[in-house]
């Protein structure tokens, strides 16, 4: 059996367990550690480190049919599993020695990439201080992320027109946790805010992932960084989706309208427009992000990928996420008032997915950026 298929099956074995206890993830406001524990054994948070450091080394199209899975069954578990699985593509681009030292079996990893802290070059290495918002998952992390703007004497270090950006990683007894996590969806994700002050990290403990080339030189880490990064995103998204698409068919097999004479609302034709063009809409979404990840990775085995690669992989991405909002809306509407209730997974699902609509990844302004690589203009494409 393959990595892909072992991690696969191994997935579907756990779903059952993790949707029965949804409501309990969502009450504690985090993943439970001993569910965290459990998915670490199964290596789901080694989806991408190299095979050479003991990892899975997973093909992308994995990745994103794992954590759909996973979604599916709670889209808090699913989105924890994709911040702590492709955090760990931070191994690729350390030196052995440390990525070996970090990434032992069961070890998971976290953080928040975005460049929302400083970091004073010192003999040696750095000194980071900053405040990163949406930690997720961080309260089982061993490790954690954080992006930084690299400083001398205070002053920013320049890499041409911008500062340089770099990632760093904290073992977990360096970050400060704070309960910040009072959100109206993805309630279980635990994404409060993590914090260092003055805290040394050597140099070989950091990585740029824009000026620097991965360790491993294998196909997986030269499909495009953000990309790869980003991923499991509108994964989450297809499998909230998909969880809402499966809750609205099994009530409409049972809510009976009494203003209609006791006739079912799978009978309704406004239930049933709603749930083909639903269908039809996440499907769509969903080939076009596979054909994307595969014919990324395809360029990428070739040394071949071009920006119009990185332009279309992230179009899909947020294609995807936005998608995927259309259709746990029409499903939420077309339940009518039984869906406003707690006891309703379609409730979770509606604010589940608008949160997640919400990650800077796949923002509606990425469109611009994508937009301009599509229709040939200068644009910066350093984050694509």
């Amino acid at each position: 059996m393959t990595n892909s298929a072992a991690v696969l099956a191994t997935v579907r074995q756990l779903t059952p367990r993790i949707a029965a206890r949804s409501e309990e993830i969502e009450t504690a406001r985090r993943l439970p550690a001993d569910l965290a524990r459990e998915l670490a054994q199964a290596g789901l948070f080694r989806m991408v480190v190299p095979e050479a450091y003991g990892g899975l080394e997973l093909h992308p199209a994995a990745v994103v049919e794992a954590v759909e899975t996973l979604s599916r069954a709670d889209g808090s578990t699913g989105w924890c599993v994709m911040i702590g699985a492709l955090t760990a593509m931070c191994s690729a681009w350390l030196p052995e020695q440390q990525a070996r030292a970090i990434y032992a079996p069961d070890v998971i990893t976290g953080g928040v990439a975005a460049p929302m802290g400083r970091a004073e070059l010192v003999e040696g290495g750095y000194r980071v201080t900053g405040r990163w918002a949406w930690a997720s998952g961080s309260q089982n992390c061993h490790w954690l992320v954080g992006g930084a703007v690299v400083t001398k004497d205070g002053a920013p270090q320049m890499r041409g027109p911008v500062p340089e950006v770099r990632l760093f990683l904290f073992p977990s007894s360096d970050v400060t946790l704070h309960d910040t996590w009072h959100a109206s969806g993805l309630c279980g994700t635990g994404s409060g805010d993590m914090e260092v002050r003055d805290v040394f990290v050597p140099a070989d403990r950091s990585m740029s992932l824009i000026t620097e080339r991965p360790s491993i030189a294998r196909p997986l880490y030269a499909f495009p960084a953000f990309g790869l990064l980003a991923v499991g995103i509108p994964a989450v998204a297809l499998g909230i989706a998909r969880r809402a698409i499966d809750e609205l068919t099994a009530l409409a097999h049972q809510k009976k309208l009494m203003a209609h004479g006791g006739q079912l609302l799978a009978k309704r034709a406004a239930v049933q427009e709603a749930v083909a063009e639903a269908e039809a809409t996440l499907r769509a979404a969903r080939a076009f992000l596979l054909e994307t990840v595969n014919t990324t990775f395809e360029a990428a085995t070739r040394g071949e990928v071009t920006v119009k690669h990185r332009a279309e992989l992230r179009l899909s991405y947020t294609h995807a996420m936005r998608s995927a909002a259309r259709v746990v809306d029409r499903m939420y509407d077309a339940a009518g008032g039984t869906a406003v209730y707690r006891a309703s997974p379609l409730q979770r699902c509606l604010r589940d997915i608008h949160v997640a609509t919400q990650h800077a990844m796949v923002a509606p302004s990425t469109l611009e950026l994508i937009g301009s690589v599509l229709l040939g203009v200068e644009a910066n494409t350093v984050m694509l």
